[in-house]
């Protein structure tokens, strides 16, 4: 039996970063290999195929090959025999995480160019049957904002618009989506995840809010920056150093934008409240959590009123804004010091 580290700690590695997680790939291990890893206090985990949980919580999988059986992201059968490590490789999403290391050798095999891709800052999938997992189509996103100075290659930028183009996301949990936006939000740079969305056509379908905002101009006075989409992007940028929570007010709280009437532009009269009601739809096709929900609409709701606050003078109106942000958990100083700085 050869053992091998695998995917993103070989390609952190490489990178000179930390690796938080490290995986393994077992090849052509026997049944006597097994029994020997359960012996050492290994437990075997997972339903579809054998993965072998260490003492120290690191994952070992046996080599395996996939058939796509069904739709979406889970419709896989899989094969663990005679599977060779390239064959295992082959299934993996991006070049840059189908390498694998010899624990014993040290050796590194990368039969798929993933080295070079880190070197040339490309991200690139690794074959046609990437086109098969729609999920990919967020975590190639959710990469690119985790490596902001990478580019997408052009012929996976093209597949990820084919799977968009027939259909496919529309296959996917929102559990599964909601897992990739998390993710991509706790990046270096989670505008690109938006930005990759969008330019294949993705975020019409998960976040058509946030797509309706492009090309929708604003008042020049208060926002040259450009239309709501590129305002709605810097505001992101902004909420970087905030919490998951905050991220997402910062993203969705002018999205009441993108349904005033053209006759109207560049004026959003009560997009605020607009932008209150289209949340509830946010929630219920992403199955937004309570708490980031809550913040989500009281900014939504409120963000012109904290903007204008030293301008309040009548008392029953700030007692109003007050009670408003109660139950958003987070301290009302800092609420209104990170709301007027965007």
């Amino acid at each position: 039996m050869q053992t091998y580290l695998v995917g993103g700690a070989v390609r952190d590695e490489l990178l000179g970063q930390p690796a938080h997680d490290r995986d393994y790939v077992l090849v052509n291990a026997t049944p006597s290999d097994i029994d020997r890893l359960l012996e050492a206090g290994y437990r075997q985990v997972g339903k579809d195929f054998p993965v072998f949980l260490s003492p120290q919580g690191e994952e070992y999988a046996l080599a395996r090959v996939e058939r796509k059986t069904g739709s979406g992201h889970k419709g896989f059968s899989f094969a663990t025999e005679q599977v060779s490590l390239v064959e295992d490789l082959s299934r993996r999403d991006l070049t840059i995480n189908a390498m694998a290391r010899d624990l014993l050798t040290g050796e590194l095999t990368d039969p798929y160019g993933g080295q070079h891709d880190l070197q040339a800052g490309v991200l690139r999938h690794v074959s046609e049957s990437f086109a098969e997992d729609p999920l990919r189509v967020f975590r190639v996103a959710r990469f690119a904002a985790r490596y902001p100075s990478f580019r997408l290659a052009d012929e996976t930028r093209e597949i990820m618009t084919q799977v968009t183009a027939r259909g496919d996301l529309s296959q996917l949990s929102a559990e599964r989506v909601w897992g990739e936006t998390v993710k991509a939000l706790a990046t270096s740079a989670p505008r690109r995840y938006f930005e990759v969305l969008k330019d294949v056509g993705a975020l019409q379908v998960w976040f058509p809010e946030l797509e309706a905002l492009d090309q929708v101009p604003q008042p020049a006075e208060h926002h040259p920056e450009g239309d709501a989409w590129i305002h709605t992007l810097m505001v992101l940028d902004q909420a970087q150093e905030g919490t998951t929570a905050e991220k997402l007010a910062a993203l969705f709280h002018d999205i009441g934008k993108g349904l005033t009437p053209p006759e109207e532009w560049p004026r959003h009269v009560d997009h605020e409240i607009t932008g209150g009601i289209l949340l509830d739809e946010v929630r219920r096709r992403l199955h937004v959590p309570k708490e980031e929900f809550t913040l989500m609409r009281v900014v939504a709701e409120q963000h012109l009123r904290v903007h204008q606050v030293l301008a309040i003078r009548k008392p029953g109106r700030l007692l109003a804004l007050l009670q408003a942000i109660r139950g958003t958990r987070v301290e009302q100083e800092a609420f209104f010091a990170s709301v007027l700085k965007v």
